[in-house]
């Protein structure tokens, strides 16, 4: 067992989109902000904290999904890209490691809530994200660990739009501004579309081997063909959503739109570009495409509000 073993099970390239749903969070609640003292001294602080509390927490989903797709059966001895199923890592070791990083991420997400709330004496919203907090640990370990694993019975997707769009976008601005405005829905709902596409993705890659071992992802349940249907539409219900919030709620308030179109039309070649794929296997580098300029466009969203980059 090595240090490298332990970076491959972290999946380093999934750390860029699920920390998304931060600087998108972030980038929504920075125009709120400017009225408070206190809450601009305080943002990259606790931006920062949140962060890394996130990064942890896909980490943790990362080394659970190693260690629960081998107790589960879905990964086998043939999948020398998992550490448990390759017999680098053993399970045990997996699974008290999980143990550890749980706790470490709970308290980062504690050390987040303190800094946003403690100068302000704000109970009811820190509870409130705590018990957010909680749950995220839990669905980032039962996603494929334990004994009725929800990626299994095609509950990933919608796990993976709820932490990562609207709870991950929603209580990252919440932890910022101190406020709540169901707009920040629409953002929220672009963050979570772009993970669960990237997760769809996977999922179409791997679901001649996933209904083998009985994994009822989403993609297994609706099939191949109808899976592709499925990402496009993702696409469309993320970007108008995004737009519809920069253009007609928002308008005149976002910088650089010139090149989050780009990016936009970006991301419908790629969708396109799905509809041609027969082999699975070719879905592979569209998957680190897609994964890598979702986050690229988060950053971009929280570069050009807060004037960091030009129009």
């Amino acid at each position: 067992m090595a240090v490298k073993d332990w970076i491959q099970a972290s999946r380093l390239r999934t750390l860029p989109l699920a920390a998304s749903c931060v600087l998108v969070g972030a980038a929504i609640s920075f125009p709120e902000t400017r009225g408070s003292e206190l809450l601009v001294r305080q943002f990259w602080n606790v931006f920062s904290v949140i962060l890394m509390t996130v990064i942890l927490l896909q980490v943790l989903s990362n080394w659970a999904n190693d260690w629960g797709d081998f107790e589960n059966g879905a990964d086998d001895e043939s999948r020398q890209d998992r550490a448990v199923a390759s017999g680098r890592i053993s399970p045990s070791k997996m699974k008290s490691a999980v143990i550890v990083l749980a706790v470490v991420a709970f308290v980062c997400g504690l050390v987040a809530l303190f800094l946003s709330f403690f100068a302000v004496g704000h109970l009811w919203p820190a509870l409130l994200l705590l018990a957010f907090g909680v749950a995220s640990i839990a669905a980032a370990f039962k996603y494929t660990a334990g004994s009725s694993p929800y990626g299994y019975k095609g509950f990933g997707d919608v796990m993976v739009f709820l932490f990562f769009g609207w709870i991950g976008v929603g209580g990252t601005a919440v932890l910022l501004a101190h406020s709540w405005d169901f707009q920040w829905l629409l953002p929220a709902t672009w963050s979570g579309a772009m993970c669960v596409a990237v997760l769809n993705l996977n999922n179409m890659r791997d679901h001649v081997s996933d209904a083998k071992a009985g994994k009822q992802t989403l993609v297994v349940r609706m099939g191949f063909d109808r899976s592709k249907r499925y990402h496009l539409s993702l696409f469309l219900l993320g970007w108008i959503s995004w737009w519809v919030y920069a253009l007609i709620l928002h308008a005149g308030e976002w910088r650089g739109m010139g090149w989050i179109g780009v990016l936009n039309a970006v991301h419908l070649m790629h969708a396109f570009r799905v509809f041609k794929v027969q082999n699975p296997a070719e879905l592979d580098p569209e998957l680190k495409r897609v994964a890598l300029s979702s986050a690229v466009a988060a950053l971009f969203f929280l570069l050009a509000q807060t004037g960091l980059v030009a129009s």
